[in-house]
């Protein structure tokens, strides 16, 4: 989906009496239609399943209508009907979802115009299982839900399948989070960037591993410095008292 693009999915389960001992057939169908940029009305499309798998799927986009079956129907049996199905969705069912998409976005424009920055974290843990460690990119509180999260290894992407995670995932707040790992070996000397693009970010947000190492350093320096003056105070308070005490007693 591009900028400006919004979607309307309806899913619809329609529970049929069965004779099977495995428990009643569920009959689904789901209903997508969508707006393209200035409002153009975009694709509508509608796939039936039953059993698990999809039996037909219709899709109509600028008075072009396709229907494709995979259930065992003949076309001869199914082309007298093709005529009455491409009115039906064009007259009535494409109009009503279009206007049901329009009329949501604009009770929701305020929510779906808002853009919130990702916030990034390229980690590095242990993992005893494997011997090595795993690299995790997580973007999190992130709005709207569309981002790219790629992970670099030496400049150079990763291959998929070498990452696990990557499913988007809604957080508490409405907005949205996802995660990439991957797996390296103990001697692995690469150097790792996790790279973010989002409508929110002016400009490709870029996230590297040592930069997360040299952070975790600073911090660790900062409380040694600290935990040093403080010790350094504690003892010039004793030192102090020790001469007051001292010379109060002569």
């Amino acid at each position: 989906m591009n900028a400006g693009q919004m979607d309307i999915i309806i899913v619809l389960f329609v529970l049929l009496p069965s004779t099977s001992s495995n428990g009643p057939n569920v009959y689904q169908t789901l209903i997508v239609c969508e707006l393209l940029d200035l409002d153009k009305p975009g694709k509508m499309i509608i796939k039936d399943a039953a059993g698990g798998c999809t039996t037909d799927e219709l899709c109509y986009f600028n008075s072009s209508f396709t229907y494709t079956v995979s259930v065992n129907i003949t076309q001869e049996v199914l082309k007298p009907h093709l005529e009455e199905f491409k009115q039906k969705y064009e007259n009535f069912y494409y109009p009503v979802c279009i206007d049901a998409l329009k009329n949501y976005l604009k009770k929701r424009q305020n929510d779906i115009n808002r853009k919130i920055k990702p916030r990034v974290r390229l980690l590095q843990k242990a993992n005893s299982d494997f011997g090595g460690s795993r690299l995790c990119c997580l973007a999190t509180g992130f709005y709207p839900r569309h981002i790219n999260l790629t992970l670099f290894r030496d400049g150079q992407p990763v291959s998929d399948h070498e990452i696990t995670g990557g499913d988007l995932l809604p957080n508490d707040d409405g907005t949205y989070q996802m995660r990439k790992s991957l797996e390296i070996s103990r001697a692995d000397t690469h150097t790792y960037t996790c790279s973010v693009t989002h409508l929110s970010l002016d400009n490709k947000l870029d996230i590297d591993l040592e930069y997360q190492g040299e952070t975790f350093k600073q911090v660790i320096s900062s409380v040694l410095v600290v935990l040093a003056l403080g010790l350094v105070l504690m003892t010039a308070i004793g030192v102090i008292k020790w001469w007051r005490r001292h010379h109060s007693g002569t």
